[in-house]
């Protein structure tokens, strides 16, 4: 039997019209899962969970803060949770592809610094939990000071070189180390804070932040020896889309070609 076709292609856009639609309105809800499988899918499911899990805890201290009205630890767990989302952030907004466990670390590094303040465990496992927590810091500030290094030297075309790059990695974790040591003071003196413990202890802080830089910038000159540039910042970075200065297509390429 013949089918009008005026009426078949009424039928096939009926069947097209909610698709944009469904696609729509399950963009946010994949958006978190996405970022974390897009570049790791072997392992996306375990970092997924321990993240969420974390991500969780610091909920729930931002819901008790809030029930007891304590100000304090209102604001903190606020911002250290949007802290958070700002890798999901990059993956929506330049299409930063971050590892699952680097993205695990960033949130791990809140929230030991969150649950040490109020649990009060820096007291009460002194100095043990804090050197712990500011190696574990270090290291995840160093990655990102890596990953940062590696993506300006390959959209500006400033083509570092191998001993620049481990240099600036540690620079840039002992730089931030030092800004939060003068946080940790400025709380101590103006909020009545028991962040700091004489120069004694800020001074041990500093050396295990080093510590986790060098780590890293150990890790990073291994790698940089035996791969390019350009395939190290697509491993910690993905593809993503930023303005490149003119020239930078050339010393990309440049960067690309494996070097000694």
């Amino acid at each position: 039997m013949s089918q009008d076709p005026a009426a078949s292609g009424a039928a096939v856009d009926i069947i097209r019209v909610p698709v944009p639609l469904i696609s729509n309105s399950y963009m946010w809800g994949n958006l978190y899962r996405s970022s974390v499988m897009s570049q790791h899918s072997g392992h996306w499911r375990f970092g997924t969970i321990i993240t969420l899990v974390l991500q969780g805890f610091i909920v729930l201290i931002l819901c008790a803060s809030i029930f007891t009205r304590d100000i304090f630890y209102v604001f903190g767990p606020a911002l250290i949770l949007f802290l958070t989302l700002i890798p999901v952030i990059l993956e929506r907004k330049v299409k930063i592809t971050i590892p699952w466990w680097l993205t695990f670390l960033i949130v791990l590094s809140l929230y030991i610094h969150l649950a040490g303040e109020y649990f009060e465990w820096y007291l009460t496992f002194y100095p043990y939990y804090d050197k712990i927590a500011h190696i574990i810091s270090g290291i995840t500030v160093a990655l990102i000071g890596f990953t940062t290094v590696l993506l300006l030297d390959r959209y500006t075309g400033n083509n570092f070189n191998r001993a620049l790059i481990i240099v600036m990695i540690v620079m840039f974790t002992m730089a931030f180390g030092a800004f939060w040591e003068i946080y940790e003071f400025l709380v101590d003196t103006f909020l009545g804070g028991d962040l700091q413990h004489g120069n004694t202890d800020t001074m041990l802080d500093m050396m295990f932040v080093l510590l986790g830089a060098v780590i890293v910038a150990g890790i990073g000159n291994f790698y940089l020896r035996r791969i390019s540039k350009c395939d190290m910042a697509k491993k910690l970075a993905g593809d993503p889309d930023f303005p490149r200065k003119p020239g930078a297509m050339v010393m990309e390429k440049e960067s690309c070609e494996f070097k000694k």
